[in-house]
């Protein structure tokens, strides 16, 4: 199904993103680069979109952010750009969502992480993600750059045979990756629910293809599945036992477990009719969350932020950074890498994004504080860049 969107005349108020060409100076008082350097007094050239040059030096610049600390662009691996509350506050389901109200909350979503400093997400996965991707990725619309499954696989699409012809079609509709589903929910104990065929199928064939598999995996034997088949990254991975996580290591597989969508769920349960049973299931996961996260850190194994944010989350993408500090015993430095360099690295856009250095893209965002002693200076975001374009200056108040 084709989706087009008028985007003629689309206006922020009081929010003006400077063109991408030309160049650019920024005094920053710090630099935290993406994947563990740090350094004071440094001034960043960008030039038609991407970072020329980062040195030591106060001199004279476009852009003032000696009072805070400036780093790459956030990265999400895991958001529903189209979750959203309807007019009653309640969840509105996909069944009885309107085109137009999924593609205008996907662009408004990618918007309000972007003003929350990510300038990348990943969005797993609805066919009206691709018209807001295409508008934003194409410069006609402002919001992080988006990347899409389009649809997401489970264990009734098809045999082995008709999942591979599903991942093909996939591809051939402008797919990012492809997510499946190995596992039941949270609610239903996680457990295995894919054939290991099925996991297979997909997962060969989407390398095949060139594309990455997102795998929601909450039981051991899913998650061991999912690995031993290739896949690229486990979302979740609740239930996963040591023994799994070190495979996971050794085959470099990415693991993304997920904070955010467990307290958003807990914050907003009556506009998502939960029970008070799904509530308790909530509550409990939470500590095995932390447990499997410091487990995973301790194995080697290659941590991703995702929040798998939807229907009150989005904007507050930042906040997996915090609860994987405060909750999880994270090092904010491993914490920040997860949603830098590394998260860049599991998107296949290591190259380009996701480090501050010369020849990387220009997406920055500035924090007031330093989030390596304080964490929650995320919260704080008072610059953001996507690609040389800017978005939000020092004294611009924040989206609501």
């Amino acid at each position: 199904m084709n989706v087009r969107l008028s985007l003629v005349g689309f206006a922020l108020a009081g929010i003006t993103a400077q063109a991408a060409a030309g160049t650019l100076v920024i005094n920053a008082g710090h630099v935290r680069n993406g994947r563990g350097g740090s350094f004071a007094h440094q001034q960043i050239t960008v030039t038609d979109g991407r970072i020329a040059s980062v040195a030591p030096g106060r001199g004279r610049a476009d852009i003032d952010l000696d009072r805070y600390t400036v780093m790459p662009g956030l990265v999400d691996t895991h958001v529903h750009l189209d979750w959203h509350f309807g007019a009653d506050g309640k969840i509105v389901r996909a069944a009885n969502d309107t085109p137009q109200q999924a593609v205008l909350a996907a662009s408004e979503h990618a918007w309000l992480a972007l003003q929350a400093g990510f300038t990348t997400v990943q969005s797993v996965g609805s066919q009206w993600d691709v018209p807001a991707r295409d508008a934003i990725n194409g410069g006609r619309l402002p919001g992080a750059r988006v990347l899409t499954s389009i649809a997401q696989l489970t264990k009734d699409s098809g045999d082995p045979d008709a999942l591979r012809s599903r991942v093909r079609e996939l591809k051939a509709a402008g797919a990012d990756l492809i997510k499946l589903f190995a596992t039941a929910g949270l609610g239903a104990g996680g457990g295995q629910t894919m054939s290991t065929a099925q996991i297979e199928a997909i997962c060969s064939e989407a390398r095949t293809q060139g594309l990455r598999t997102l795998v929601h995996a909450i039981g051991d034997s899913g998650v061991r599945a999912a690995v031993l088949a290739g896949c690229t990254s486990i979302e979740h991975g609740t239930f996963a036992s040591d023994d799994t996580l070190r495979l996971l290591a050794e085959r470099g597989t990415y693991f993304d477990p997920n904070f955010l969508v467990l307290h958003n769920y807990l914050e907003h349960l009556p506009q998502y009719d939960f029970s008070p049973e799904v509530a308790a299931t909530l509550e409990k996961a939470l500590p095995v969350t932390a447990d499997v996260l410091r487990r995973a850190r301790r194995l080697g194994v290659r941590i991703v932020l995702g929040t798998d944010a939807v229907a009150g989350a989005h904007g507050r993408n930042a906040e997996e950074l915090v609860y994987r500090v405060q909750e999880g015993g994270e090092v904010p430095a491993d914490a920040l890498a997860s949603a830098q360099s590394v998260a860049a690295e599991s998107l296949g856009l290591g190259t380009r994004i996701g480090t501050l250095a010369a020849g990387y893209e220009a997406d920055l965002v500035a924090v007031d504080g330093d989030p390596l002693t304080d964490i929650t200076a995320v919260r704080r975001v008072v610059f953001v860049m996507r690609a040389g374009r800017i978005y939000r200056s020092p004294g611009a108040e924040a989206p609501r």
